[in-house]
């Protein structure tokens, strides 16, 4: 695995979403269906119409070992995306997280699995198979631009998308952020005074 995705695997993605000021949040409505579900991968795209999956078949097939594959179902909630035997084969093919802008469906036997899934939902419809769909594309998922290769962090908290030429920047910004807020909370943690100081700080910051 990349050493940089190894790194963000260690990030919240709070300090992920502080560094590039909230710009790169999916929609918080897009959330794990285990609290415990953490990852960190390069982007599989896909694009779907509204009730058709076929497209999510073939992401699965292309998708390369920790790819995270994310999908813009445009918000649906009626037609899953996926369900278990879909994220049983996705997993098993070293496919890293799987991320819906709508639903999933067999949600008990996908929570069995142990693998990382992040939606905005369930539901009992499943998709259809048309074939209409791409992957690889860019695309609009969870009100946010991502693209194919594109990092992205997925924890209790959300998910968030690194773009490609941002990644080295955002890292180090990243890590310097979760070293700073630590220091913070080591000096303020416990201590009166030092609360005091820090509330009377940021209060008078904005004056």
């Amino acid at each position: 695995m990349e050493k940089i995705i190894e790194q963000f695997k260690s990030i919240p993605t709070t300090s992920i979403s502080d560094t590039m000021n909230g710009l790169n949040n999916l929609d918080p409505s897009i959330k794990p269906i285990k609290e415990e579900y953490s990852f960190a991968g390069r982007a599989l795209t896909v694009k779907i119409p509204v009730g058709d999956n076929l497209a999510v078949l073939k992401a699965i097939r292309e998708a390369k070992p920790n790819d995270v594959i994310i999908v813009d179902a445009k918000g649906d909630t009626y037609r899953a995306a996926a369900g278990d035997f879909v994220i049983g084969m996705a997993k098993t093919l070293g496919v890293g997280a799987f991320v819906v802008d709508g639903a999933i469906r067999d949600i008990n036997g996908i929570k069995e699995l142990d693998f990382p899934v992040f939606c905005k939902g369930t539901t009992v419809a499943a998709g259809g198979k048309a074939g209409m769909g791409e992957i690889n594309v860019p695309i609009s998922c969870g009100g946010v631009t991502v693209k194919p290769g594109d990092i992205i962090v997925g924890d209790i908290d959300g998910v968030v998308v690194i773009p490609q030429e941002q990644e080295e920047e955002t890292l180090t910004k990243s890590l310097d952020r979760v070293e700073k807020d630590k220091l913070r909370e080591e000096k303020v943690s416990g201590n009166k005074e030092e609360i005091i100081k820090y509330l009377d700080q940021m209060i008078n910051s904005v004056k």
